[in-house]
């Protein structure tokens, strides 16, 4: 009897420790408003993995076989947009320079990390939530900050992080995934709804206070996009909202709403003198591009008449940025990868029946977060952007992480709009 309790135990106290790797894997993104404290804890999530599997091989194996056989496309594409990377940057016209992207590889460790972590429905929806308090909390002290001096377009609110458009990334990413839930009726009533609830109204005035027009129209794009899917009749509302904004937004919101759609905008402008010298880098170096990192040094070569600075980061295009950087070929891969994703999401969103499936608000999130991210993207480089990065990897995963677990519904799928017979 004894011995029967030592090794109760012991499979316990081993079950315990394997886990260790997931809650280094969720924290690692529960901790963007820190990239450094983000970082150690993804370092510690990759160096974890190996050391849990020690001691159970059939662990090991069953994470290398949900690999292989749900995500191979997606690992496929994401191994090419890496290998692209290393012959982008060994083929740079500054390879020393173009080195330091080679931290992005850590960075891309982040997905296969996640499938083989994030073992089920549960694990998933810890880290969404923990995701979404996390941008709520983030957005409190952004909308503090306000009490603090911030507010104008010179000084806008950020929270923690290095820069406004980082934050409003964040913001946008889980806020998707806040509305994928609300929309599937995650937040009815009792604690779960106030919270929601709550944190949907922090997270959209923190977004709105920071000005930032890309994530704006991301997060637009993704709404549209909800309603097409939820209630498509819902469209016939926007003339209304439309209206509603124009009389009830501060007047700095609404004028940079407008600014939006004006082509004599001095950002608008400059982003146009962007979009002519991207053009032109990827037409000199279309297959391999100028070299990551290189892009910055070399606008003032290619920069326009028209544009209003000598110097710029980057493209403030994630698209353009990626091609002028490494060339056709890793935009196709990071295209790819995308739209494995977003396809996989949508096939296993209808399948599990729509709005009746019990995993509808995790599939339609990541599909909504990866809408907006891209849509964003045309609009400001944040897969650049370390944090939002981050959150883009995990929502690339998380179409497959949850596809073994599917429970068939009760009754056939709904028609966009209506609500399944199987809830």
């Amino acid at each position: 009897m004894a011995v029967e309790v030592t090794r109760r135990g012991e499979t316990v106290a081993a079950a315990e420790a394997g886990r260790v790797p997931f809650w280094l894997f969720a924290g690692h993104l529960w901790t963007i408003f820190g990239l450094a404290l983000s970082n150690v804890l993804l370092g510690l999530a990759i160096l974890a993995v190996p050391a849990s599997w020690l001691g159970s091989g059939a662990t090991a194996r069953e994470a290398l076989s949900r690999l292989g056989r749900r995500a191979r496309p997606l690992l496929a594409a994401l191994a090419l947009y890496a290998l692209l990377l290393v012959v982008s940057a060994a083929l740079s016209l500054d390879p020393g320079k173009s080195a330091r992207a080679f931290t992005e590889l850590f960075n891309l460790a982040a997905l296969p990390l996640a499938l083989v972590l994030v073992r089920d429905e549960r694990d998933a929806r810890r880290v969404v939530d923990g995701t979404i308090l996390v941008a709520a909390a983030c957005g409190l002290f952004g909308l503090a900050q306000l009490l603090a001096g911030y507010g104008d377009l010179s000084h806008r609110i950020r929270a923690s992080f290095s820069h406004y458009m980082t934050f409003s990334g964040v913001l946008m990413v889980a806020d998707c995934l806040l509305l994928a839930q609300l929309a599937a009726g995650r937040g009815r009533g009792g604690r779960a709804g106030a919270w929601r609830w709550g944190a949907l109204a922090v997270i959209n005035a923190a977004l709105l206070a920071s000005y930032t027009r890309s994530a704006w129209v991301g997060l637009a794009v993704a709404l549209v996009l909800l309603a097409l899917i939820r209630r498509p009749r819902w469209l016939l509302a926007l003339p209304v909202a439309a209206l509603l904004f124009v009389l009830l937004a501060p007047a700095p919101v609404l004028e940079r709403a407008r600014s939006i759609v004006d082509l004599r905008d001095p950002s608008n402008v400059d982003r146009l003198a962007m979009a002519r010298a991207g053009a032109a880098m990827i037409a000199d170096r279309p297959l391999v591009g100028l070299g990551p990192e290189m892009v910055q040094v070399l606008y003032p070569r290619y920069r326009v008449d028209t544009a209003v600075r000598d110097e710029v980061p980057h493209l403030h295009d994630t698209f353009l940025q990626i091609a002028a950087e490494r060339g056709l070929p890793a935009l196709g891969a990071y295209l790819a990868l995308m739209a494995i994703a977003v396809a996989a999401a949508w096939r296993r969103f209808r399948r599990e029946g729509a709005f009746g499936g019990a995993r509808a608000d995790l599939y339609l999130g990541a599909l909504l977060g990866l809408v907006a991210g891209n849509v964003a993207g045309l609009f400001e480089h944040n897969w650049g952007d370390t944090e939002v990065q981050r959150l883009i990897l995990f929502l690339l995963a998380l179409p497959f992480v949850i596809a073994g677990t599917e429970r068939p519904p009760a009754g056939p799928p709904a028609r966009p709009g209506e609500r399944s017979s199987g809830r």
